[in-house]
């Protein structure tokens, strides 16, 4: 049987690992048991000496008990909305097979192409000649200084092209400039 009015207590003892406690209350001789699960959207779990305000139900036994319990100064919390977790699974199977959907056809039309593509690039190396108007010319075959060169244009294309030469002391880009006059 549960009692309407709302009653004020000091919380005289408090068991933190079983979540229960009792309330003194002025005007009863018994102290009043408290379940942890009376104290809903409390910001804060209740301590010895804190102030209660709650509602009398008496049980079966005869036994007292607090319900609908508050801890005076201690703002509630608003309860947070419960997600069906079951509904968001298997929508989130959906997204999960859309995803995979996209990322396979992401590949097989872009990814593929740019693969293939990339396939019929050919990369230079040092022993290979350099695609331009001087590479129909000239390729990279060892030389390394300025006497070596037959031309200008050869020396520069050793400085642009080949790597290891020692034609351009100043770094500036220029072969042999004592030669060509750079």
């Amino acid at each position: 049987m549960e009692n309407s009015s709302r009653y004020e207590g000091k919380l005289v003892r408090w068991n933190e690992e079983k979540g229960f406690g009792f309330i003194q209350s002025e005007n009863r001789g018994k102290d009043i048991f408290l379940h942890i699960s009376e104290l809903k959207n409390m910001s804060r779990r209740p301590v010895v000496g804190d102030i209660i305000f709650y509602r009398l139900h008496v049980e079966k036994d005869g036994k007292l008990k607090a319900v609908d319990a508050k801890i005076q100064g201690v703002p509630s919390i608003l309860p947070t909305k419960r997600v069906n977790i079951r509904k968001n699974q298997s929508s989130s199977h959906y997204v999960l097979i859309f995803l995979a959907v996209v990322g396979f056809a992401g590949y097989f039309f872009y990814g593929k192409a740019n693969f293939q593509s990339i396939q019929n690039l050919s990369f230079a190396d040092s022993t290979e000649t350099i695609p331009s108007s001087s590479a129909q010319k000239y390729s990279c075959q060892g030389k390394v200084h300025c006497s070596e060169m037959t031309s200008c244009e050869e020396a520069t294309f050793y400085v642009q092209n080949c790597p290891g030469t020692k034609m351009d002391g100043d770094g500036d880009g220029k072969p042999c400039e004592d030669r060509c006059g750079h």
